[in-house]
Order: C-alpha cells, then sequence, then structure tokens
C-alpha cells in the first residue's frame, strides 16, 4: 500500500518560514500530478498548489509570492517552500499525488495523513 509521508510541519511566527516535504513510502513505478492542500477547522479542504512531473506549477491566489512548490521525480517527493507566513495560513497540510504503482496499473489518488502548520501572530 503506497502512502504519502509528510514531515515538516510546526509553529512558527507571522513572518516565518517553514518547509514542508512529502516522499512515497513504498516503490511506485510513477507519480503524475502532485500538490498540496489544507484544511482550517470548519472550513474546507483547499488547493494550494500543484506540480506536473514536467514542473508545471499552478498556486492558489492567497500563497502566491509566498510558497512555491517543487519536486525530486527520481526521489518521488515534493516540497512545499512557505515564506511570510500568516496567521491565516494555519491549517492541516495535505500532500496528493495521482500515480500507477505498476506499469499496468490504473491511476490511483494518493493522501498523506496530514501536517499541522500554525502561524501565530
Amino acid at each position: 500500500q503506497v502512502q504519502l509521508v509528510e514531515s515538516g510541519g510546526g509553529l512558527v511566527q507571522a513572518g516565518g518560514s517553514l518547509r514542508l516535504s512529502c516522499v512515497a513510502s513504498t516503490t511506485i513505478f510513477r507519480i503524475d500530478a502532485m500538490g498540496w492542500y489544507r484544511q482550517a477547522p470548519g472550513k474546507q479542504r483547499e488547493l494550494v498548489a500543484t506540480i506536473t512531473n514536467s514542473g508545471n506549477t499552478n498556486y492558489a491566489d492567497s500563497v502566491k509570492g509566498r510558497f512555491s512548490i517543487s519536486r525530486d521525480n527520481a526521489k518521488n517527493t515534493v516540497y512545499l517552500q512557505m515564506n511570510s507566513l500568516k496567521p491565516e495560513d494555519t491549517a492541516g497540510y495535505y500532500c496528493n499525488g495521482g500515480g500507477y504503482l505498476f506499469r499496468n496499473s490504473p491511476i490511483n489518488d494518493y493522501w498523506g495523513q496530514g501536517n499541522q502548520v500554525t502561524g501565530s501572530s
């Protein structure tokens, strides 16, 4: 069973930085688009940023210019560099990837367990 394992969350003062990492826990044939989503208490999960396996990126308007997504395809790892954090960035951050376990497997949607990020005022 493939899992996406996240690390790097925590508590940081407003204006500070954090870097999240997410890696597939087992060998997987290929992961296509990867991304980060977040969910604050009482709110729906929302997209933060996505990146294709060719490096094309997409960001939510609320994080443009502050967050940067990148990936290492050889390691099946995706990163989220978060700068100039604000209290409203506080949420559980979830890694997501669409991929193929084996060459002839159907595509599956994989999620990380969630990692708390808190920006204190």
